[in-house]
């Protein structure tokens, strides 16, 4: 009976293809291998004890229901002044189910189909790909060495065609760029005079090794805010985010979130809320996260693999291996299966020059990033350059 049935009709989508390392991943681990995960931008310390401590005791009161907790909005409110010195009204913070709801949600609420949307290369895939999903244009814009990873207000001001909205990651994933205050005050003001939207991606924000992330907010109050629990806060499987909105698009957004998405999931909010609680122990990880980063750079480079976007926040390492594969994918699949250490293709990231690169978090313990230096070094050390 092949061949029957509905056809298609909406817009091919790319493959997620780290999704393909995973699915390998997975198998592997169920036959008894040990397996390194640096392909996903998931942290293995595990949720903080604080708020999986809350929503234990949530669990066990038996919350039912359909829950958007004011008091979490209102904890989020508290955090943009005590962290950012930004004063944000509650009924501007819509949550949502992850930042890539939020991401849908934005997209089609505030933009049409066929409308363009600036995006910067290398990227998260899903912007790329949840655009051409609703039938909007990604207008890739190169952010290479050259600029140090990062979109800038002359490469914004300069994109030619129309342009309904860009989109702006500090820091970036995959590189951990971040863009500083001034430079993002000019891409607002790009964004103004062009008659953008501005969606500001501030998931990693908390996770620097320099000078704290600015936000959008500090600089354009009318820019759109998207941020999530899953990084910073180490809750990736909770999806819980949030968004900060201008006030006279509140009430054009909620419908869309809503009627999307309803809620997010009731347990996560009351974690979420919890998870504020403990400061240092957060910054405790990012101290972690901060010497993986140094430990990894340092092997890499003994390993041959110089040319790596240094970050400046995130916790992900991309690195140009093109004098050793112009496949990524097959480059990563065959170190999956030969080492054990799994890591994500670039060619997620940049469709036109990431069949030379790969991206390998280092969101682990230190135990995890010494095996994975110990199976990484010789297996590199071992490839014939092409």
């Amino acid at each position: 009976m092949s061949g029957h049935g509905p056809k298609p009709r909406g817009a091919p989508v790319a493959p997620f293809w780290t999704g393909r390392i995973a699915r390998r991943a997975g198998e592997l681990a169920r036959a008894g291998r040990a397996i390194v995960p640096m392909h996903f931008g998931q942290p293995t310390a595990g949720t903080p004890p604080t708020a999986r401590a809350a929503a234990r005791a949530a669990l066990e009161a038996d919350p039912v229901g359909y829950v958007e907790s004011r008091e979490l909005v209102a904890r989020i409110a508290r955090h943009y002044r005590e962290t950012y010195g930004v004063e944000v009204a509650p009924e501007r913070i819509l949550l949502t189910n992850g930042a890539s709801a939020a991401l849908v949600a934005v997209f089609a609420a505030l933009t049409a189909p066929g409308d363009r949307v600036a995006v910067g290369r290398p990227g998260y895939p899903a912007y790329r790909n949840a655009l051409t999903g609703l039938g909007r244009v990604a207008v890739e814009i190169d952010c290479g060495p050259a600029t140090g990873y990062r979109l800038t207000a002359a490469a914004l001001a300069a994109a030619p065609g129309p342009l309904h909205a860009a989109v702006v990651a500090s820091p970036a994933n995959p590189t951990g760029a971040m863009v500083g205050g001034e430079e993002l005050a000019a891409l607002a003001q790009v964004c103004r005079e062009r008659g953008l939207v501005l969606v500001s991606d501030e998931i990693y924000h908390g996770i620097s090794y320099g000078p704290r992330a600015v936000s959008a907010l500090e600089v354009d109050d009318g820019a759109i805010v998207i941020n999530s629990f899953s990084k910073l806060y180490r809750m990736p499987g909770w999806r819980l985010g949030w968004m900060v909105v201008p006030e006279p698009l509140v009430a054009h957004l909620t419908p869309y979130v809503i009627n999307f998405f309803l809620t997010p999931p009731t347990i996560a909010q009351y974690a979420a809320l919890a998870a504020f609680d403990d400061p240092a122990e957060l910054a405790a990880c990012v101290a972690e996260y901060r010497a993986n980063r140094d430990r990894l750079i340092a092997a890499l480079a003994a390993a041959g693999i110089t040319r790596v976007a240094p970050p400046d926040g995130a916790f992900y390492l991309y690195a140009d291996v093109g004098h050793l594969t112009d496949d990524s994918l097959a480059f990563c699949l065959r170190l999956l299966e030969e080492t054990g250490v799994a890591t994500a293709p670039g060619i997620d990231f940049d469709p036109v020059h990431g069949r030379r690169t790969l991206r390998l978090s280092f969101a682990l313990r230190p135990a995890e990033v010494e095996r994975a230096v110990a199976l990484l070094g010789p297996w590199l050390e071992s490839q014939k350059p092409i």
